[in-house]
C-alpha cells in the first residue's frame, strides 16, 4: 500500500460529510480533485470503503475503520507538528471553540489577536445552534462554548466577556402603535428554532408581562429573521449584535417597549471536569487579560443605544 497522508485527510472528511461535495468544501478542494482522491485511496483496499445507495454516499463497516485509523494516524502527525513548535518555544497545539449562531458577530474579534500572535496554534471554530454547541461541549469535542444563556444542568465554569441586549425591532416603514400588546395583535411575531437562547429569552418576557401574539412564525437562523423583518413580515426581539448595520443604514429600527431591552450576557464557558490544554490555557488567560480592550474597541458603539 502506498496512501499519501492527504489521501488520509481527504477519506476523513469524506466520512465526516458523507458527501463529497462538503467535503470539497470543507478542504477548499474542488469536487473532482476530492473524488479523484477517493478513488486512488480506494484502489489500495480490495473492500469497499464507502458506497452510493441512489444519491446518498455511506460509509462501509470497513470504511469506518478505515476512518479510524486515519484519524488517528493524522491526530500524531499533529502531535510531530505540535511537539517540535514547542522545542522552539512556540506555542502549539489546537484550539476548538464550537459558538452559538449569533455568537459569530462576537467570536472572531476575541480571537483576532490571539491568533495574530500564536502562528503555531490551529484553530477549529463551529458555528451551529445552541444544541449542537451544547451537545459538543458534552462530549468533550470542544475547549470552550461561547454562549448567551449557561445551561443550568450541566457543570460548568464560565468566563464573562460582554452584554448582549435583545430589542423589539421592525422595519423601516412600521407605524408603532401604544403597546407591544397592540402591535402584535396587527402583525405576526418571528421567533427563532426551539431551543435558541434569543427565543428562549423572547418567550420568559412575553409570559413575564402575559403577551400572547396572535400570530407566530419560525425561522431558523438570525439571519432569516433580520431578512423577515426588513421585508414588512412582522416585528421579532433580536439581540443588537446582530443588527448593526441594519440600524445604521435605516432599514430596521428600534421599536421603544417598556422593560426592553433584555439583556443576557456573552459567556465563554468550559466543564468545570476540563482538563485544559497549553492552548486552551493560554487563550482562557488572554481573554481575561484583554477582553476590556477588546469591547472597548470593537463594542463600545452598543452604549449609544
Amino acid at each position: 500500500m502506498n496512501y499519501t497522508l492527504h489521501q488520509l485527510q481527504v477519506f476523513l472528511k469524506i466520512t465526516q460529510t458523507k458527501s463529497i461535495t462538503k467535503a470539497a468544501e470543507a478542504l477548499h478542494l474542488t469536487q473532482p480533485a476530492v473524488s479523484i482522491q477517493l478513488r486512488n485511496f480506494q484502489d489500495q483496499f480490495d473492500i469497499p470503503l464507502t458506497e452510493i445507495v441512489g444519491k446518498q454516499l455511506y460509509v462501509t463497516d470497513f470504511g469506518r475503520e478505515i476512518a479510524l485509523a486515519a484519524e488517528n494516524i493524522i491526530n500524531e502527525v499533529h502531535s510531530i507538528n505540535y511537539k517540535t513548535l514547542a522545542y522552539k518555544g512556540i506555542l502549539s497545539g489546537k484550539l476548538k471553540i464550537s459558538a452559538v449562531s449569533t455568537g459569530k458577530y462576537v467570536m472572531p474579534y476575541f480571537l483576532s489577536k490571539f491568533i495574530n500572535v500564536n502562528s503555531g496554534i490551529e484553530f477549529e471554530v463551529d458555528v451551529t445552534n445552541k444544541a449542537k454547541v451544547i451537545k459538543s461541549l458534552l462530549n468533550n469535542e470542544v475547549d470552550f462554548a461561547l454562549v448567551s444563556t449557561v445551561p443550568d444542568d450541566i457543570k460548568v465554569e464560565s468566563e464573562l466577556l460582554m452584554k448582549n441586549d435583545l430589542y423589539l425591532i421592525a422595519n423601516k416603514d412600521f407605524d408603532s402603535k401604544p403597546t407591544i400588546k397592540d402591535m402584535l395583535s396587527q402583525v405576526p411575531l418571528l421567533y427563532r428554532e426551539t431551543g435558541s437562547a434569543t427565543r428562549i429569552s423572547m418567550e420568559n418576557f412575553l409570559l413575564a408581562n402575559k403577551i400572547n401574539p396572535n400570530t407566530k412564525i419560525q425561522l431558523t437562523s438570525n439571519e432569516a429573521v433580520k431578512q423577515a423583518v426588513i421585508a414588512g413580515l412582522g416585528l421579532s426581539i433580536m439581540p443588537l449584535i446582530g443588527i448593526k448595520n441594519e440600524l445604521e443604514n435605516g432599514e430596521l429600527k428600534i421599536v421603544p417597549v417598556p422593560k426592553l431591552p433584555i439583556t443576557t450576557n456573552w459567556r465563554l464557558i468550559w466543564l468545570k471536569s476540563k482538563k485544559m490544554s497549553p492552548v486552551a490555557n493560554a487563550y482562557l488567560e488572554f481573554v481575561k487579560q484583554n477582553k476590556e480592550e477588546i469591547y472597548s474597541n470593537s463594542f463600545s458603539w452598543i452604549e449609544s443605544y
